[in-house]
């Protein structure tokens, strides 16, 4: 008799949708029952996370990108009895900086007097490795921000700008837990995930080679490599 599918919850980063998992969900195969949350309805983690638990399985791997870990975060600190392990991958535990946090306000004010521009040129380097910018990957980044749109845009840049510092709950974290970052991202650097893992007993860290802030899309199958060994691991 074959096993039923592990049930696992993936969260999107910021103007990211579904597309961000689909070719690693596909290079899990069968043996796991994914799905994706949307975090475009919401404008603050608490929000996010009770719509999660609410869509949620009674017990669920949780793996979260970016904007996607600081939820997972918050949905460890209301129930972390129901979540199995977890996966972090290019986020980080810490509050914005000043500088990070004037640099999102901008790009919300930004709103209030010229049309949503999405994923820029100038903005598209920070997110993914320069060997991606220009092709399919950057063409997927680009059309993701466009479908996100300017209005959820706004409430996950002020669900982002209100989150606490996880950093003080890494340690009550027990599930393995398989903390990620690309070698190249510059918006989670891999010393944000180095934090993580080094205050979560129970992480392994990978780093992703010649890969930005996007691994699900920029290395999808070896993100679904290293998926599939953490959820059986």
């Amino acid at each position: 008799m074959r096993d039923s599918p592990t049930p696992l919850v993936l969260l999107p980063g910021l103007l990211c949708d579904a597309e961000l998992w689909r070719e690693t969900i596909a290079a899990l195969g069968e043996s796991v029952a994914p799905t994706v949350a949307d975090l475009t309805l919401d404008d603050s983690l608490g929000a996010m996370a009770e719509r999660v638990l609410a869509a949620a399985p009674e017990r669920f791997a949780l793996a979260g990108l970016s904007m996607g870990g600081y939820v997972a975060f918050e949905i460890m600190r209301r129930a972390p009895q129901r979540v199995t392990r977890l996966a972090l991958i290019d986020t980080s535990a810490s509050p914005d900086s000043a500088g990070r946090a004037g640099r999102r306000e901008a790009a919300m004010d930004s709103l209030g007097v010229g049309r949503f521009a999405g994923v820029t040129g100038r903005l598209l380097p920070q997110l993914v490795h320069p060997k991606h910018v220009d092709g399919p990957v950057g063409a997927k980044v680009r059309a993701m921000a466009e479908r996100v749109g300017a209005e959820a845009f706004l409430r996950q840049q002020r669900a982002i700008l209100d989150r606490p510092d996880f950093r003080p709950g890494l340690g009550a974290i027990r599930v393995p837990t398989w903390v990620a970052v690309g070698d190249s991202d510059v918006l989670t650097p891999p010393t944000e995930a180095r934090d993580i893992y080094l205050g979560i007993a129970t992480a392994t860290l990978h780093v992703f080679a010649e890969c930005g802030h996007l691994p699900p899309l920029e290395q999808p199958e070896e993100t679904g490599r290293f998926l599939a060994r953490w959820l059986i691991g």
